[in-house]
């Protein structure tokens, strides 16, 4: 399935509300990668300080994904680190941000964002409703399956049957909600 920058905005307007909720007014500023994450900013204003999105902010910006990611939402992006695009196989994200590379990474990226804010307490009731499992319909079209390990770990399972945990959850954007994840996850 082929997503445009296009369809992505429009998932964005879908779910856009202009209000910030109260709990976003009185949310925590949450440290990542050495930076302040601030509840008052966007997504992308958050993640460019942080030192260890480097990788994502970069492939965001190679997706051209950047000012959807702005947009008003609201998101839930589940952020893998630096060290979960390490782990991918040699060379892979150097071939991902070519521009021939674009449609792949673009998937990839949106692969890790469901529309609206879901937060970890929202994670957890909607698995608890689901038997143990909730299925997460990703901006790609795909499918997340959440689940729990233990009684406060969130992990994520992707398509290819590979397993990412949330390993800080619930830092909250102007925009949506960050969980940062320990895995990419794949398509």
């Amino acid at each position: 399935m082929k997503l445009s920058f296009a369809s992505l905005a429009l998932v964005a307007l879908l779910g856009a509300g202009t209000i910030q909720s109260a709990s976003a007014q009185k949310a925590k500023t949450v440290m990542v990668g050495g930076a302040p994450m601030y509840p008052t900013k966007n997504i992308v204003e958050n993640a460019v300080n942080s030192k260890d999105h480097t990788t994502l902010v970069a492939a965001v910006k190679a997706a051209g994904l950047v000012e959807t990611l702005q947009g008003p939402g609201p998101f839930t992006v589940f952020a893998p680190t630096n060290e979960a695009f390490a782990a991918l196989p040699a060379g892979t994200v150097e071939s991902l941000v070519k521009p021939e590379n674009k449609e792949t990474l673009t998937k990839i990226l949106t692969y890790h964002v469901v529309a609206g804010r879901m937060t970890s307490a929202d994670l957890m009731k909607a698995i608890k409703a689901g038997g143990g499992k909730a299925e997460l319909k990703t901006v790609s079209g795909g499918t997340l399956t959440a689940m729990m390990k233990g009684p406060k770990t969130i992990e994520l399972k992707d398509e290819k049957g590979g397993i990412s945990t949330v390993t800080i959850a619930d830092v909250m954007q102007s925009n949506g909600v960050i969980h940062v994840v320990n895995k990419v996850l794949m398509p």
